[in-house]
């Protein structure tokens, strides 16, 4: 049977390092490769270009989808849109060249063509350099890494520049192939942590690249940290090979890729010169500042503003951990007429230029909410710059400076108190039962005047890590050692975190509700260490500091959301604000509610 547009020749092609651009080839059976779970599942192809069989080519994992949809079915002929191909090593078998399939389109479906076409024959795989191939330097000629260069004419050749290496993509790697280059952008660079335990010290940094195919965190320890750390700059464009790749730990990193990356002492990485604009700029998903009031806490968001203001760089000391901190306040505004608050910490806020009103950019910044009001802050992988060069600057510049310097704008940040600023609707609790808040896909808010009825002093506190962005539980290590595995870190320290649980009631109904660390604080008039350690080491006290407040009634502005534990669904409430009553106020809000109800008082 004739080759029906199958690209004759491409398998040989490519076993020499050389390259085919659009090769059309034919799926004469698939498999799954075994794995320890599905973020490293791999499907493997035998396919066919009319003239050789070869079973060694490799779906990366974004095309996992149209295997399982049943769209590679056997004599399906496929498009290869992009690919690359990397050199593994299998140890006693020796090297073998895998072809790793980037995109593809489906040209025809398997069941309409019905056979193999051709009578292709298993090829042998020649990962080394051939003869051949170097009769064809136009096509360029296999290294002994996989990669693929331009033939240099002298000997000098053999300490060629990572740069000249073919890249492979980000979306392509892959615990299977150990010898690749890639070309990535630098999207956002950490500063450097230290720790401390009883296995010695060390340093880390991490930083997230990307190409045009997805994105990647890298990270480096100790000796790799102190070669790299200096010659990374965000936004820049470099040559990396020779990292370790895993699985990646999803508590640390947001990012779309099933693995990281980790520098080791064998790798490289170069400044790439080039401006051939071949990676795409970093993207950004701009929210205006007004619909972050409506977001939930701890999501990531992409913001841009004027800094409208911002305040001195105030250094404190740390109850829980002793360590010195500084930290900074400032006001971004944008023409949605909003603002929101930042907060910066350590070398951010003392190196932010807060003359002139700068336009502030930010990348992956995690939103908080405390008391009613959303602010934001950067974290791991967090962006921040200033006067990009981008229209969306522009314009915010413009707005700022024609109509925004002296526009009166609303605080997303402002805590809401009880009283007439108070815009969240009052409810009794058997109202807000009656109604179902929180079922719905996002939470309810509503006030409501209770009484606090029983605190719970029982895991009413506990250990958290003494980092200032982390909150983790820590786990006692029993030897004077505190762990965080959020951070992946032992401290000789903790800091204490409050999560009281309190039954509230009005005259319908009672509810356990939640109140955390900052609301407990200003609640109680004591800091979290303090009433820390009147829990663990004078209970009576802590008993008679809780049941102190219990009969006291205060304005409660809750946070109701149906949760699901075990498949069974909970209504979790959380207390944002709570503040005494001001009768006066409460009173004109009963004077009103009445004359709704009676109609006394309308004209």
């Amino acid at each position: 049977m004739a080759s029906q547009g199958l690209t004759t020749g491409f398998l040989s092609e490519i076993m020499k390092g050389n390259e085919l651009e659009n090769p059309v080839v034919q799926v004469i059976g698939s498999k799954r490769i075994a794995s320890t779970g599905e973020q490293s599942e791999r499907f493997r192809l035998l396919i066919s270009d009319g003239k050789s069989l070869y079973s060694f080519a490799m779906l990366a994992t974004q095309l996992n989808d149209i295997h399982k949809q049943g769209k590679l079915s056997e004599y399906t002929i496929i498009r290869i849109d992009r690919y690359t191909t990397s050199v593994i090593n299998r140890n006693e078998k020796g090297e073998k060249r895998v072809l790793i399939i980037v995109e593809l389109t489906v040209l025809k479906d398997g069941s309409e063509v019905g056979e193999k076409i051709g009578n292709p024959q298993p090829m042998t795989d020649t990962p080394s350099q051939s003869s051949s191939s170097a009769e064809k330097p136009s096509y360029g000629s296999a290294t002994s890494n996989g990669s693929v260069r331009t033939p240099a004419p002298s000997a000098a050749s053999a300490n060629v520049s990572i740069a000249e290496s073919l890249t492979h993509c980000i979306s392509s790697l892959s615990p299977y192939q150990n010898k690749w280059t890639i070309k990535a952008r630098v999207i956002s660079k950490s500063g450097i942590r230290t720790w401390s335990n009883a296995k010695g010290e060390g340093k880390l940094f991490s930083m997230d690249i990307m190409d045009e195919s997805g994105e990647i965190r890298v990270t480096a320890f100790k000796e790799q940290c102190d070669r790299f750390y200096d010659m990374i700059e965000p936004d820049k464009v470099y040559f990396i090979s020779k990292c370790q790749l895993k699985p990646a730990n999803k508590q640390f990193t947001n990012l779309k890729n099933d693995y990281e990356m980790s520098m080791t002492g064998e790798t490289v990485v170069q400044l790439c010169t080039e401006s051939d604009g071949s990676l795409p700029a970093i993207q950004y998903n701009l929210v205006p500042i007004s619909q972050i009031a409506n977001m939930e806490p701890n999501a990531m968001v992409d913001v841009i503003g004027v800094c409208k203001e911002a305040g001195d760089v105030v250094q404190f000391t740390a109850k829980a951990s002793g360590r010195e901190l500084r930290k900074r306040e400032v006001t971004l505004v944008d023409s949605s007429n909003a603002s929101v608050q930042l907060t910066l910490w350590g070398d951010d806020a003392q190196n932010f230029a807060a003359t002139d009103n700068p336009v502030v950019l930010l990348r992956s910044v995690r939103i908080s909410e405390f008391g009613g009001g959303k602010s934001l802050g950067l974290v791991g992988g967090s962006v921040m710059k200033l006067n990009p060069d981008m229209e969306e600057a522009f314009k915010v510049r413009g707005w700022f400076e024609n109509e925004g310097r002296q526009a009166s704008v609303s605080s997303i940040s402002a805590r809401t108190g009880a009283g007439t600023g108070f815009n969240t609707e009052w409810l009794s609790l058997q109202e807000a039962t009656d109604r179902s808040l929180g079922a719905g896909d996002k939470p309810d808010y509503f006030q409501v005047k209770a009484m606090i009825h029983t605190i719970k002093s029982q895991n009413a506190v506990y250990k958290a890590c003494p980092e200032a962005d982390c909150n983790k539980k820590v786990i006692d290590q029993e030897n004077g050692q505190y762990r965080c595995e959020k951070c992946n870190v032992e401290f000789p320290n903790f800091k204490y975190r409050l999560l009281v649980n309190m039954l509230i009631g009005d005259w319908t109904s009672n509810r356990y509700v939640t109140v955390f660390t900052e609301l407990a604080e200003e609640m109680f008039g004591k800091s979290s260490q303090e009433i820390g350690t009147l829990v663990e080491h004078h209970t009576a006290d802590a008993e008679r500091l809780f049941t102190s407040f219990c009969f006291k009634s205060f304005v409660f502005k809750l946070r109701t959301k149906v949760e699901f534990f075990n498949e069974q669904a909970r209504n979790k409430t959380t207390a944002v604000s709570a503040t005494p009553v001001n009768h006066k106020e409460y009173n004109a809000l009963l004077v009103k509610s009445i004359q709704e109800m009676t109609g006394v008082g309308k004209n």
